[in-house]
């Protein structure tokens, strides 16, 4: 993908080159590093290739890396999707049938006259008493959930781009998440409930960013799609697990999911903590080159720390204040308007990705099975994402936007059909909203360098989250009127396509690591098209 002739050849391999090639190639960098701002770029440019030729191929060491970082989103995935069952509408059967049938509101009549079918505390529809309350009620648990994604996703995505690293970041995230989640048991009402989902979202808003980019940032460009499908896959581990959990829990408390789903979240961050490494770009744009020598391979210390010095001096001094990521994004003028137009696509995406498994009860389906059939589609949605990878992002983004806002929209159309072909069109819909929102996360990391990456995915991760908030009110409310659900969704991701008009192509091109290297080489790359017209 991004062409090894491109690549300098400095310290490639330490233990095979001569002493006197190395003494060449020590002088050679002296004498670039010693050279004006002319020769600056050089040095960058040749510090970006030094870290790719460093990082080599992908070797069961960063095979088993992947594996590690990935793990955190089966977690994540869990309490994303948890609210499918504990937040449900259980079935009811009459007890007293003169004044109650199948047919009849539980509102309407007396509570004497029906019960739930299980226990009381299945859902927290049923332990609290919400079977009658609005759908502003019911609904704020999950819209809570998101209000703290999008609030912690805004709060501490520049803290894995600054002080805390990916690593951490992602440690952190995961273990207050299962805390907390372990904490839900102790849950007495709605507003307890709904306080304590706010903190989940806002702990776990950062988990997906901080993996996706500290998995790409450990492997070489060659190599950066394949780790991002490990992620997905990890993440649709997570989701398809669940009715299997929440299956073996049918006749017990909602507690119990959250128990099952905590624990052994709290038991990987452990284990995180002392196996997984940091990111080496991460380590060298703070200017630790030693730790950050010690994962490039066949690097050559000496050479490799002048290579780095100016970036990394250029790194520390943006870092004097906290939030340091945020304003150097938004220091250039194509930043903003790019940023701008991804949350735009992102929030598109994202409501149908995020709505369609949330609204599963609408379809007055097996809610087992739905969910099952949704977190199949996960699969297949990977493997395409995988065999996209020789394909241009923006053309596979826009077209499975279109056919999953297409098949949205005709699940309001056919209206009464038969039951299956609306749960397939539902099915089909979520399966290309996943291949676009698959291949929209890596292309997200593949537009911004790696001083803002965690902070413009985590921005445009922001509106994905917003279009979210209001899912669980668009989804009750759908109920009634499925075009205030599935018609919505349709039109939303169709018209956040006509963003990617101003976004540039982004496949086969390297990362790069900061702001002005990325404007030269997009500057450099609109140059060489234009001489191709000519």
């Amino acid at each position: 993908m991004y062409p090894k002739s491109q690549f300098w050849l400095l310290f490639l391999f330490k233990d095979s080159t001569t002493k006197k090639s190395r003494i060449e190639m020590e002088e050679s960098v002296k004498n670039l590093t010693e050279s004006g701002s002319v020769e600056e770029q050089k040095i960058i440019s040749s510090w970006d290739e030094m870290v790719e030729k460093g990082l080599g191929n992908f070797g069961w060491t960063q095979f088993l890396q992947s594996i590690l970082v990935s793990v955190a989103m089966y977690f994540d995935s869990q309490q994303l999707f948890t609210a499918v069952y504990t937040d449900d509408y259980p079935t009811w059967h009459c007890t007293n049938h003169s004044t109650c049938t199948q047919t009849s509101d539980i509102c309407n009549i007396p509570m004497s006259s029906w019960a739930w079918d299980g226990p009381s505390s299945k859902t927290i529809i049923s332990q609290f008493g919400l079977e009658c309350a609005s759908s502003f009620i019911t609904g704020l648990p999950q819209s809570s959930f998101f209000i703290g994604c999008l609030l912690g996703s805004f709060l501490l995505a520049s803290l894995a781009d600054s002080s805390l690293g990916r690593k951490n970041m992602i440690i952190l995230s995961c273990l207050s998440m299962s805390i907390i989640s372990l904490i839900m048991v102790l849950s007495t009402n709605i507003w307890v409930y709904s306080a304590l989902k706010f903190l989940i979202g806002f702990c776990r808003s950062s988990i997906s960013t901080c993996c996706l980019v500290l998995l790409t940032e450990k492997v070489s460009t060659k190599w950066r799609f394949t780790v991002g499908i490990i992620e997905f896959v990890f993440f649709t581990s997570g989701y398809m697990s669940l009715p299997a959990v929440a299956y073996a829990n049918r006749n017990s408390s909602w507690k119990y999911l959250y128990v099952w789903t905590s624990i052994p979240g709290i038991c990987y961050s452990l284990i995180a903590y002392f196996f997984v490494t940091e990111s080496p770009r991460w380590l060298l744009m703070q200017g630790r080159v030693q730790e950050a020598m010690k994962m490039l391979k066949g690097v050559q210390e000496n050479g490799a720390a002048s290579l780095a010095k100016k970036p990394s001096d250029r790194k520390r001094a943006s870092l004097s204040q906290l939030y340091a990521s945020i304003a150097e994004l938004f220091r250039t003028s194509w930043a903003p308007k790019r940023m701008a137009a991804v949350m735009g696509l992102g929030l598109g995406i994202g409501m149908v990705y995020f709505g369609m498994p949330l609204a599963v009860g609408n379809l007055n389906y097996n809610i087992y099975l739905a969910v099952v059939f949704n977190a199949l589609m996960e699969i297949p949605s990977c493997v395409v994402t995988y065999f996209l990878g020789n394909c241009a992002r923006k053309l596979s983004i826009f077209g499975f936007s279109l056919a999953s806002g297409i098949c949205c929209i005709l699940c309001v159309v056919i209206g009464n059909w038969p039951q299956g072909v609306k749960v397939s069109l539902a099915v089909a819909s979520f399966f290309c909203a996943c291949t676009a929102f698959n291949v929209f996360l890596i292309y997200i990391i593949e537009l911004f360098p790696t001083c803002v990456r965690n902070t413009a995915a985590s921005l445009a991760r922001q509106a994905v989250v917003f279009g979210c908030i209001f899912s669980p009110f668009l989804i009750s409310a759908g109920r009634k009127n499925g075009i205030f659900s599935y018609g919505v969704f349709g039109v939303v991701i169709i018209c956040s396509t006509f963003t990617l008009l101003s976004l540039p192509e982004t496949r086969g091109v390297a990362l790069s690591d900061t702001m002005d290297q990325q404007e030269k080489k997009e500057m450099s790359m609109c140059e060489m098209g234009n001489k191709g017209k000519l």
